[in-house]
C-alpha cells in the first residue's frame, strides 16, 4: 500500500518539514557526482557500521575511524538510490507537516533528529557486529510515523495499491495503516536477526526503534496546550476523498 495523502489539513507553514526534505535532497545530489568508490567510503564513514564500534581491530584494517557517534546524525541524510530517497521524502512529507504542527517548528526539528538518532542505536543493539553501512532518513521518518499515530487517532489516510497494473485507492484509518507497518517491521526485523547483516538491505530494527521512540517522545514535544481539542477539530473539519 502506497500512502498518497492524508486527510487532516496542516495550519501553518512547515518549514522544518521542507527543509529537512531540501537537506536530504541536497546531500542525495551530491552522492550522485560521486564515483563509486568514493561513494561506497561516503557511506561507510558517515553510515553506521556497527562493526567500527563493536570491531575496532576490523575498523583500522579497513581504513575506517573506530566508533564516531557523529554518524547517529549523519547516516539520517544519506540515501541508497532513487527509490530509497523519492519514498522517504513522500512519507515524510505526507505525515511531517502534522506533527510539525502539533510540536511547533522548534520542537519537531529536535524530535525528528533525536528519534533518527535512537533508530540508529536501535539497529547497533540489534546487529552489533555488522559491517553493513545503515543509512536513510527512515529511522526518523519512523518515529515521525509513531507520533503521528499517537496524535492523530482520528485521521485517514488515502492509499493505492496496484492491482494487476491498474491503480485502486481506497481510505483506511491511519492507525491500522500505521500499525499494519510497524507489525510487519516488527516481524522482518526479527526474522534478520538470524541473518549476519541486514536481510534485504534494510535496516528493520532501525524503523522499529524510531517509531518506538517516536511514541514515547511525541508528548514531551507537543506545544501546550495538549492538542487533543486540536486534532478533534481537524478531524471534524477534514471530509472523506472520493476516488
Amino acid at each position: 500500500m502506497i500512502p498518497i495523502r492524508d486527510t487532516i489539513p496542516n495550519q501553518s507553514r512547515p518549514f522544518v518539514t521542507r527543509t529537512l526534505i531540501l537537506l536530504n535532497v541536497l546531500v542525495f545530489l551530491y552522492e550522485l557526482t560521486l564515483p563509486p568508490e568514493a561513494l561506497e567510503r561516503f557511506f561507510y564513514l558517515f553510515g553506521i557500521v556497527p562493526a567500527r564500534f563493536t570491531d575496532p581491530a576490523w575498523a583500522n584494517a579497513a581504513g575506517y575511524p573506530v566508533g564516531g557517534f557523529w554518524v547517529l546524525l549523519t547516516h539520517q541524510f544519506l540515501h541508497g538510490g532513487w527509490l530509497h530517497i523519492i519514498s522517504n521524502m513522500w512519507v515524510l512529507w505526507i505525515f511531517g507537516k502534522n506533527v510539525e504542527d502539533s510540536m511547533g517548528h522548534g520542537r519537531f526539528g529536535v524530535f525528528y533528529l533525536l528519534c533518527g538518532v535512537l533508530a540508529g542505536l536501535s539497529q547497533l543493539l540489534a546487529q552489533p557486529h555488522s559491517r553493513m553501512p545503515a543509512l536513510g532518513a527512515s529511522g526518523a521518518i519512523a518515529g515521525v510515523l509513531g507520533a503521528y499515530f499517537l496524535l492523530y487517532p482520528k485521521a485517514e489516510v488515502v492509499v493505492m495499491v496496484p492491482l494487476l497494473f491498474w491503480p485502486v485507492f481506497f481510505q483506511l484509518p491511519a492507525v491500522i495503516y500505521l500499525g499494519l507497518w510497524f507489525v510487519s517491521q516488527l516481524f522482518n526485523g526479527t526474522l534478520s536477526l538470524g541473518a549476519p547483516d541486514q536481510a534485504g538491505g534494510i535496516a528493520f530494527w532501525v524503523h522499529v526503534g524510531g517509531f518506538v521512540a517516536g511514541m514515547l517522545l511525541s508528548r514531551l514535544f507537543v506545544r501546550e496546550p495538549r492538542p487533543a481539542t486540536i486534532v478533534d477539530t481537524l478531524n471534524k473539519r477534514a471530509k472523506p476523498i472520493a476516488w
